[in-house]
């Protein structure tokens, strides 16, 4: 009988911490969808986040002498950060504006990009050291580390930031 009860205890333990771990994740994804803007899409894993909190939050209260329920709960919690933190990049949604300054090769980055399907804005600037040129990138998130690596083979020294952006009407996104 004891050891049905620690087989029992430990595959509640591991169901408890995988389905929390399902749940935090989701919940990372439903942030991004909410900044993002797709209503649905959120309304719809909030739902099944929170039913997966009431059920997994019932289990543990009811056990709290299983100290490895709890354990499993919080491990699952820091985990599913993790998890959901790894997935969103992974799926990459979205679009980055990639900001590059070039100190002499700003043309050349410029038609480089477009000719690559990027939409490029450049725009004439002055630096610490002097003249240069920043070009302004819209990208899909998929397509930033791309658009990384181009420019740092043209012209190393560039200084390049991004940032994420939710486009309101028209412009070039590279397909």
């Amino acid at each position: 009988m004891e050891t049905f009860l620690q087989t029992h205890v430990f595959w509640g333990a591991i169901i408890i911490f995988l389905v929390r771990v399902l749940n935090i994740a989701l919940d990372t994804l439903r942030v991004l969808f909410v900044m993002r803007g797709q209503r649905m899409l959120a309304w719809l894993i909030g739902f099944i986040v929170s039913l997966l909190y009431v059920l997994l939050l019932t289990s543990v209260l009811t056990n709290l002498s299983q100290t490895a329920y709890v354990l499993a709960y919080a491990a699952g919690f820091a985990t599913g950060s993790v998890a959901g933190m790894w997935l969103e990049e992974k799926m990459a949604l979205g679009f980055k504006v990639v900001q590059i300054i070039s100190p002499g090769n700003g043309t050349i980055l410029a038609t480089m990009l477009r000719e690559k399907g990027f939409g490029v804005t450049e725009i004439p600037a002055r630096g610490r050291d002097g003249a240069v040129t920043m070009l302004n990138v819209g990208a899909r998130r998929r397509d930033a580390a791309t658009v990384q690596q181009l420019v740092r083979e043209v012209d190393p020294n560039a200084f390049i930031t991004e940032e994420d952006v939710r486009p309101i009407r028209r412009g070039v996104w590279r397909k």
